[in-house]
């Protein structure tokens, strides 16, 4: 790692369904690398209030867990990757957020949301107002060290290139089961890669 490379505090936001201890691997692989991690629960984690509404919990933690001048990098899995966003290009995070990493995210729907009305998922269906809304500035996400990640076959996100995004760099790694990309030690290796690069360099 570049000795001039600023080390951020990590945050990681989970996906619908899970909790932050999805995340154990990958916490205590950055940790070891001497990265501080944060995680915390997004509740309900089940698809029954907005996304909008969960990207708040963001703010808020961010708020009691950070001074105001602290930057960070966040780093989001499946629906908590456009949980991310919202918080990101919707409530100001693009001022503090320096490295913003999304794994397996349906940054342009998927087909699995159809599954059930509840306010979540009806917001990751694609073509949603939501994530159109959000999709219509994407550009603003060049401001700042953006790297999507994403699986050629993913059961999860339907279809997979609906992870895939047109700014910022983009990692394909292939893992047998969504849940795996956040388990995977390659796929984590690829991860603590892209938060201990230089800001601004994305060679």
């Amino acid at each position: 790692m570049n000795n001039l490379t600023k080390r951020n505090p990590v945050l990681l936001i989970h996906g619908i369904w899970d909790t932050s201890a999805v995340f154990n691997p990958m916490t205590a692989y950055l940790s070891q690398r001497g990265l501080q991690v944060y995680s915390f629960d997004l509740i309900p984690n089940d698809g029954t209030i907005g996304l909008d509404i969960l990207a708040r919990q963001i703010a808020e933690f961010i708020d009691r867990t950070f001074t105001p001048e602290q930057h960070f990098d966040l780093v989001g899995f499946s629906m908590g990757g456009i949980v991310s966003r919202y918080y990101v290009q919707r409530l100001g995070g693009i001022d503090r957020v320096q490295r913003f990493i999304t794994i397996s995210s349906p940054h342009y729907g998927t087909l699995t949301a159809y599954s059930r009305m509840l306010p979540g998922y009806v917001q990751m269906r694609p073509g949603s107002s939501f994530l159109q809304d959000l999709n219509d500035d994407v550009t603003m996400l060049e401001k700042i060290n953006f790297t999507s990640i994403w699986m050629s076959y993913d059961a999860m996100i339907l279809p997979a290139h609906n992870s895939q995004m047109p700014v910022g760099k983009e990692i394909k790694k292939n893992v047998l089961f969504h849940h795996q990309m956040v388990k995977d030690m390659k796929v984590i290796q690829v991860i603590a890669e892209e938060l201990e690069a230089p800001i601004g360099n994305r060679g």
